[in-house]
């Protein structure tokens, strides 16, 4: 399963889907519903998040293995930096191995003083290299302090992530870098709203692997995040790090906005379907986010 969608992330098309877990004891509504959308034919695997914005939601590694044996596609977990040190990281790392969850999305981890948690602490004990480089020894068949395991786990795929955007590209480039040589398979982005961002992206991704004295080559897959109101477009252009939205949609989705809501829908949905057309035909290498709006996801694919 894993080998094949690594085999897929870097000589084919590849197309992931990602998925929240709720705030709720139930993960399987969510997997209904990709389920009656039939979203599993459309995509090469999944992934699950882990607490985004330090909220409160159903555990990654557990809704994974329940996405895997649903529907036998490999699922990405996030682990977070923020809720694990080193010695619960490598725990919940060997548990999720024996249970075939072995595709591991590396975050250090929004902070906690955000959470919906009262007082919560962040542990932070490292970033995401940290992470990465625990894998690393595992995937040798020790510990981070070197000591052997009885039994090895097996294979686990390491996947990292990067802004779409800063003020001084070159910075990109040395984080890509980073994570290339702590092992990453893969480095998603955050999400790109312009087609000749995605091209800089792939540009300093091939710099980076040829900086790089891993004999491996690491791939880069480009987020997109379907923006469909003008609200939550202005709002992760000047928000959220590491995300720019032209001026050309936030204008395009102003004046749709004027006219109703309908308006506004559809030439948000029309802009970002002609952008996912462009990007996979240029760099067919895609993780799509819709915060849980599956129709959206649908529409999007189909």
């Amino acid at each position: 399963m894993f080998k094949q969608l690594i085999e897929k992330l870097q000589h084919s098309t590849y197309i992931t889907l990602e998925t929240t877990p709720p705030h709720s004891a139930r993960f399987k509504p969510v997997i209904d519903t990709i389920e009656a959308l039939e979203l599993d034919k459309l995509v090469d695997g999944f992934s699950t998040t882990d607490n985004p914005l330090a909220k409160l939601k159903y555990n990654a590694l557990f809704a994974s293995q329940l996405l895997q044996n649903r529907f036998n596609k490999p699922v990405l977990a996030t682990m977070s930096m923020r809720d694990r040190n080193r010695i619960a990281l490598q725990s919940d790392l060997l548990g999720a191995n024996e249970a075939n969850v072995r595709a591991i999305l590396a975050l250090t981890g929004d902070p906690a003083k955000i959470s919906d948690q009262t007082d919560a602490k962040g542990v932070f004990e490292g970033d995401s290299s940290l992470l990465l480089n625990i894998i690393t020894a595992l995937n040798s068949g020790s510990d981070i302090m070197g000591k052997n395991f009885k039994e090895a786990p097996e294979t686990i795929y390491p996947f990292a992530v990067i802004n779409s955007h800063a003020r001084n590209p070159k910075s990109l480039q040395k984080k890509m870098l980073k994570k290339i040589e702590n092992g990453a398979v893969g480095i998603i982005t955050q999400p790109v709203y312009d087609l000749d961002n995605a091209k800089l992206l792939v540009d300093l991704m091939k710099n980076a692997n040829a900086q790089s004295s891993s004999e491996k080559q690491t791939t880069l897959i480009l987020g997109l995040f379907p923006i469909t109101k003008l609200r939550t477009a202005k709002f992760l252009d000047a928000h959220v790090p590491g995300i720019h939205v032209p001026e050309y949609l936030l204008k395009a989705l102003e004046d749709a906005a004027d006219i109703s809501a309908e308006e506004e829908y559809r030439v948000g949905f029309e802009m970002s379907k002609k952008l996912f057309t462009e990007i996979k035909a240029f760099h067919p290498k895609i993780h799509l986010m819709t915060a849980n709006q599956f129709q959206i996801a649908k529409d999007i694919l189909s």
